[in-house]
C-alpha cells in the first residue's frame, strides 16, 4: 500500500529514488490518464488510474504493475513524451502514482509546463544513453541521486550529466516552480497592492 500523498514543496536541488523505464515513443496523456478520469473533481485518485487503459491490456505484466517498480520516483522514457491533449491531469496522476522526476530524450511543451507547475523536474538526455539506462534498469534495480544544482545523477554503477533548460533549474533551485509558496511569501506586497487599487473601498466596520 502506497503512502498517503505530499505534493513537493519549495526548493528542490536533490531527487533520490528507485527507476522505473517505459519504452515508447510519442506516448500521449490520453494513454497516461484516460479521458473518462478527467471528470474527477480533484486529483487525489488519479494515481491508482495512471495508464489505466494499457494496463489492463497487458493484464499485469505493464511496468507499472510490476511488483519490483512499486515505489519506484524516477521515471525513464523515450521521445516526445506527453504528447497529446493539454490534460494537467497527466502529471498529477503520475506524481500521485510516486514519480518525482522524469529523465527522457524529449518532452511535449505543455506537459513539461504542467509538470514544472506541480513541482516534476523533467531531464532530457540522448537517445542513446537513454536506452542505456532503460536496458540497465529492465535487468536490475536502479537507484539514481539526482543533483539539481550540477544537472548529474549517478548510481552505484551510472555516472551521468542532464540536461534542463536553465531557466527551469533556477526556478527549482529558487523554489520559485511553487507559485503557492511564492504567492504566501510575498503576501504582505499582495495586500499593499491590493490597497493601492483604486476601485477597492475598505471599511472599518465589521
Amino acid at each position: 500500500m502506497k503512502a498517503e500523498f505530499t505534493p513537493p514543496i519549495g526548493k528542490i536541488s536533490q531527487i533520490t529514488g528507485k527507476c522505473i523505464s517505459l519504452i515508447g515513443n510519442d506516448i500521449d496523456t490520453d494513454r497516461i490518464i484516460p479521458a473518462r478520469f478527467l471528470k474527477c473533481v480533484n486529483f487525489d485518485s488519479l494515481g491508482k488510474s495512471v495508464f489505466e487503459d494499457d494496463r489492463k491490456t497487458l493484464k499485469g505484466s505493464h511496468t507499472f504493475d510490476l511488483k519490483e517498480n512499486q515505489n519506484s520516483s524516477i521515471l525513464i522514457v523515450n521521445s516526445n513524451f506527453g504528447c497529446g491533449s493539454s490534460r494537467e491531469h497527466a502529471p498529477q496522476a503520475l506524481i500521485r502514482w510516486g514519480i518525482r522526476a522524469i529523465i527522457g530524450e524529449s518532452f511535449a511543451e505543455i506537459f513539461y509546463s504542467n509538470c514544472i507547475a506541480i513541482g516534476i523536474p523533467c531531464f532530457t538526455l540522448p537517445k542513446k544513453l537513454i536506452q542505456n539506462i532503460q536496458k540497465y534498469n529492465i535487468s536490475k534495480s536502479l537507484f539514481l541521486e539526482i543533483d539539481l544544482k550540477n544537472s548529474s545523477a549517478k548510481s552505484k554503477d551510472l555516472n551521468f550529466n542532464l540536461e534542463i533548460k536553465e531557466s527551469t533549474k533556477k526556478m527549482f533551485l529558487s523554489g520559485e516552480w511553487d507559485a503557492t509558496a511564492t504567492l504566501l511569501e510575498n503576501s504582505s506586497l499582495v495586500e499593499r497592492k491590493f490597497k493601492e487599487l483604486p476601485y477597492i473601498k475598505f471599511s472599518d466596520e465589521i
